[in-house]
């Protein structure tokens, strides 16, 4: 497969044309950020891991009925997916409270909620990643209600079988977000699924397995996300 020019770079990630229209590669990075952006660093041979473990999470996720964008793995940071035109809305789905939910609501970080909670978010770094809802959703043309109930359905179900799988491997699924895109006019799964885009805690010492160690200057990012990789592929 050839790659050909650079069609976008952000802050994990490259896109590369090749010479089929409707395929682009991947390359992931080492880079990492957080708080939009703001906090950047390098996280050793991330690239390698994450690149790994989405293509082993898709790669599950394909075999149970979700439709995704990855065609093959390339090499340990590329990867070919399917072109897809890339849906503006992030959908994060959280099953125990972490992060901006715990600050927004006032409850404390590592409840379990009751019930799954969904949230939209409107993906523009200018503004912040806002949560939105619906009816921003569809008053902004960024996906239709058809379109927003797939991408809720897949989360739904994405979510209850990776929480089914890293638990029986010491990990809880605290929250993730995930992207989709429009490829043939079907909504189906993009992006990744890595400790960059999740909240991972091992379920006995409740240890953060994730970006959060970045993020917070916790430190031991590079082990934590060896330490996901070996527990999902060995």
């Amino acid at each position: 497969m050839k790659m050909g020019e650079m069609l976008y770079e952000g802050k994990a990630k490259k896109i590369f044309k090749t010479d089929k229209e409707n395929e682009v590669i991947v390359y992931y990075k080492d880079d990492a950020t957080a708080f939009n952006g703001l906090k950047k660093g390098t996280i050793i041979n991330k690239g390698i891991m994450n690149n790994k473990i989405t293509n082993f999470f898709f790669d599950l996720l394909g075999k149970q009925g979700i439709p995704h964008h990855i065609i093959k793995e390339l090499s340990d940071r590329e990867v070919l997916v399917k072109k897809v035109q890339i849906i503006p809305i992030e959908v994060v789905t959280r099953n125990i409270v972490a992060g901006s939910l715990s600050k927004n609501l006032g409850i404390p970080e590592g409840e379990k909620l009751a019930s799954t909670v969904v949230e939209l978010y409107y993906k523009n770094d200018e503004v912040g990643d806002p949560p939105i809802n619906y009816y921003h959703a569809k008053a902004m043309k960024l996906a239709t209600q058809e379109q927003i109930d797939t991408m809720e359905k897949y989360a739904l179900k994405i979510n209850e079988i990776l929480s089914a799988y890293l638990a029986e491997r010491g990990i809880l699924l605290v929250d993730f977000k995930l992207e989709f895109g429009l490829y043939e006019g079907q909504v189906i799964l993009a992006d990744e699924i890595t400790p960059d885009t999740c909240r991972l805690w091992d379920s006995k010492t409740m240890e953060k397995m994730d970006k959060d160690r970045f993020r917070r200057d916790l430190g031991n990012v590079e082990e934590a996300y060896q330490e996901v990789l070996k527990r999902l592929i060995g």
